[in-house]
């Protein structure tokens, strides 16, 4: 019960993150605009909690020394997802902040990228917070006040992952992967409830019919041979011209 609760924490976190992401790809652009900051900030609130709640969780179980060996490896396994994980919500909210400071909104001191990327974020945020339709308050100095707000967050954001090689010491390089690398990409994959569907990247190999490849390798054989005779027979005319 414990590790399926962990992964189904941590499999929450990486999707809130990964919409945080995609949301801190359209500052600056001509897509900003004051629901994608307030969008921001609470997405990125949204990524704490849980982050926190996977922490609490983990730690938890990792200093259990009664746990099987098996059990170990696996939790061992879901923390240095989650310390991965951790590490990009630490790069993006940075660079959330640079940018922000670069392109405040109630006065522009540089004008928005043209990206190409048009239109809203609130599917996108609203995926991330697990609702159909994102609230908005009324704050027209989000951009400006939010950004020292920001600030105290990285910091503590900081502070939680030096905590977390304090208190729980994983060595990322001895924990071994469950599958190999890119297996994700082979399979079906369901992205949850709050998604707009479901996302197939596997592609089914073609089924061979009864007796194909036999008929094909006789065709191959006859087509080899009429190459090779037309290719004597030409050869036979040049010399006797010449």
């Amino acid at each position: 019960m414990g590790k399926e609760e962990c992964k189904t924490m941590l499999d929450a976190l990486n999707k809130v993150t990964a919409c945080y992401r995609h949301l801190v790809i359209t500052l600056g652009s001509t897509s900003d605009s004051q629901n994608l900051r307030e969008e921001l900030k609470k997405t990125r609130k949204k990524a704490q909690e849980l982050a926190t709640a996977n922490r609490t969780k983990l730690t938890a179980l990792l200093k259990d020394k009664t746990i099987s060996k098996d059990d170990r490896t696996e939790y061992e396994r879901l923390w240095v997802l989650f310390s991965s994980s951790m590490e990009l919500l630490d790069v993006d909210m940075k660079r959330s902040l640079e940018i922000g400071q670069d392109f405040p909104l109630k006065v522009p001191t540089r004008h928005l990228i043209q990206t190409g990327m048009t239109g809203s974020t609130t599917t996108v945020a609203a995926r991330a917070m697990s609702v159909q339709n994102m609230k908005y308050e009324a704050d027209s100095n989000i951009d400006t006040s939010d950004l020292k707000e920001l600030e105290t967050e990285i910091t503590q954001v900081g502070q939680m992952m030096e905590e977390m090689e304090m208190k729980v010491q994983v060595a990322p390089w001895a924990v071994e992967a469950k599958q190999e690398a890119g297996a994700e990409l082979k399979s079906t994959v369901s992205v949850g409830n709050s998604s707009v569907g479901v996302i197939s990247i596997c592609e089914e190999e073609p089924k061979e019919v009864d007796g194909e490849p036999g008929l094909m390798k006789v065709l191959a054989g006859i087509i080899f041979t009429a190459i090779v005779l037309v290719a004597g027979i030409l050869a036979y005319c040049v010399i006797n011209l010449s």
